[in-house]
């Protein structure tokens, strides 16, 4: 059965009770949605350790077990996503108060066993600027009077104008290195820190899951300790099949901050190798002995079609992975967000020396897609979401490089004549405001590059900000590459590998812009929401438009660097 278009037209109702809506008022508000998300998601209480995840209980009704989380959100719309135990219809109302006072009705698709029963609803035609509280019911196809409790969510959508400001989090790497849900330490607290910044959007800059990290239900730490995970089937070893891909992203819904934070908080999603195979690109066969399907692919499409199924993506219709994973998210006259994929059409790894490249990380068609949306931009600030780091060289094995940067301090070579590319057209086009951010290494750092220090001298100077991982094993600081001039400004990671989230801090950065002056200030962050960095930038003057002087320590002492 194929489901149809989430893109349908509301049915606009005065009467919340109509085709099985429960009446009276369900949404607990923006800062509190937490019980109202989760009241309805009882069944995912974290279960006894070294058990697997809960089954659906069977009811009459359908259920919906796994939270709410709307994405992609600009001024006028919205993607809305739910997951129901069985075959059902899903609904969708709007309102602008947590009463449903006159809401708006959407029917959605039909949920069913072709999309692992997730399914998302596109809101549009919806006010700029204001606070959209929304809440989802699953009706029985063959009974619309059998609903399922509602669940609620909110999200703000994009001012139309500059004044109010936007101020949005970033961070990546989730469940990496077989570190997963610990009920010791609460679960994936940094969500709930995330949470009470009440962000306008979230920016995950991939590895969304660890698909390759089994993860087990205890693992000794080095000083002795024992660190429990909630452990599911599909979790318990290296996702090949389709159903194990998709059990491998439904991890993460067992956590309760995470439900918390995805009803309050709307996601930008972007993804990375660690969500098929560590250091993947198109063509390797796995020298991998715990898979017996070892054509990345092959597994790249069952990744990208669970990826599609359990993220609310513009680009990318449920169980539809023919999309694509890279787009522009705009947020009004302040901000675009340019989402990259650096992994689905790069060349092969290798030594990544050549004197010609064509292809590099992004492929042709991305680079010029990206070029050309960067120019029709008219936003103060154009973020580049890259899920990989620039000018940090990260290895894979002996002698291939995974990201940009090789090693060598010289003019571009291999993957680095693409991005050099890049950078001379936004010099050359007069692009102002682009900064990038990215995650990927599990430390945090800021680089500012400079052509000054550069082997390869025409572009304009401009800002890198790493952070993360979210819940993943800390590793220490990489090299970095000359070729683009990165100064290192701040950098705060382990001293050795793979260090547990119960011995490291995990790592976010917040951008917040100021609607009046247009000042855009990035702080990098670390669990318990302490801030480690702050760099204010300017406006209007290129891609480097740092105010001087302006980088500020908050509740920090500088870190001997590693």
């Amino acid at each position: 059965m194929s489901s149809p278009s989430p893109r349908q037209s509301p049915d606009r109702s005065d009467q919340p009770g109509r085709h099985g809506w429960p009446s009276g008022p369900h949404g607990p508000g923006r800062r509190s949605v937490l019980r109202g998300s989760l009241a309805a998601s009882a069944a995912l209480a974290l279960p006894t350790l070294g058990g697997t995840a809960p089954a659906f209980a069977r009811s009459g009704r359908p259920s919906i077990g796994w939270g709410v989380q709307a994405g992609d959100v600009t001024a006028d719309a919205g993607l809305v996503w739910v997951r129901s135990d069985r075959v059902a219809r899903m609904i969708v109302e709007t309102s602008a108060t947590d009463s449903f006072r006159n809401p708006t009705r959407w029917q959605g698709p039909l949920l069913g066993e072709d999309t692992d029963f997730t399914g998302t609803t596109r809101l549009h035609g919806l006010a700029p600027g204001e606070q959209i509280h929304y809440r989802v019911v699953l009706a029985d196809p063959d009974d619309p009077r059998r609903t399922s409790e509602p669940v609620t969510g909110t999200f703000r959508t994009t001012p139309a104008r500059r004044r109010s400001g936007v101020r949005f989090l970033w961070s990546g790497d989730i469940a990496g290195q077989g570190w997963g849900i610990n009920p010791d330490l609460g679960g994936y607290r940094i969500f709930e820190d995330m949470r009470r910044l009440d962000p306008d959007f979230f920016l995950c800059s991939g590895d969304n899951v660890y698909a390759d990290s089994p993860i087990l239900p205890t693992v000794t730490l080095p000083d002795g300790r024992v660190w429990r995970n909630i452990t599911t089937e599909e979790k318990s070893n290296v996702a090949q099949t389709l159903a194990e891909f998709r059990g491998a992203f439904r991890y993460n819904r067992l956590d309760h901050n995470l439900l918390a934070f995805t009803a309050q908080v709307p996601t930008i999603t972007q993804w990375d190798d660690h969500d098929v195979h560590n250091n993947w690109s198109p063509g390797t066969i796995l020298a991998d002995d715990r898979y017996t399907e070892k054509d990345t692919g092959v597994l790249s499409q069952r990744s990208l079609r669970a990826f599609s199924e359990y993220f609310p993506i513009s680009t990318l219709p449920p169980g539809d992975p023919d999309g694509r994973v890279y787009r522009v998210v705009r947020h009004g006259p302040l901000l675009d967000v340019f989402v990259l994929d650096m992994r689905t059409y790069r060349k092969a790894n290798s030594p990544d020396r050549e004197p010609e490249d064509t292809n590099g990380i992004l492929g042709a068609e991305q680079l010029a897609w990206l070029k050309r949306e960067l120019s029709r931009s008219r936003a103060v600030w154009k973020v580049i979401a890259s899920d990989m780091p620039l000018g940090l060289v990260v290895t894979d094995g002996a002698v291939n490089f995974d990201a940009v940067a090789q090693g060598d301090p010289g003019a571009p070579l291999g993957r680095e004549l693409q991005i050099a590319e890049l950078l001379r057209h936004i010099k050359h086009a007069r692009i102002t405001g682009t900064l990038w951010l990215t995650a990927d290494v599990h430390y945090t750092s800021a680089q500012r590059y400079d052509p000054e220090q550069a082997a390869f001298k025409d572009f304009a100077p401009f800002w890198e900000f790493v952070s993360g991982p979210l819940a993943a094993g800390g590793f220490q600081a990489v090299k970095l590459d000359g070729t683009f001039g990165p100064r290192q400004e701040f950098i705060k990671a382990p001293d050795r590998g793979n260090v547990s989230p119960a011995e490291s801090p995990q790592y976010f950065g917040e951008v917040d812009i100021d609607g009046s002056s247009g000042e855009l200030t990035v702080r990098l962050r670390e669990s318990g929401g302490g801030v480690l960095f702050t760099q204010v930038l300017q406006p209007g003057r290129g891609s480097d438009s740092s105010r001087r002087g302006a980088a500020q320590q908050e509740q920090w002492e500088a870190p001997p660097r590693p």
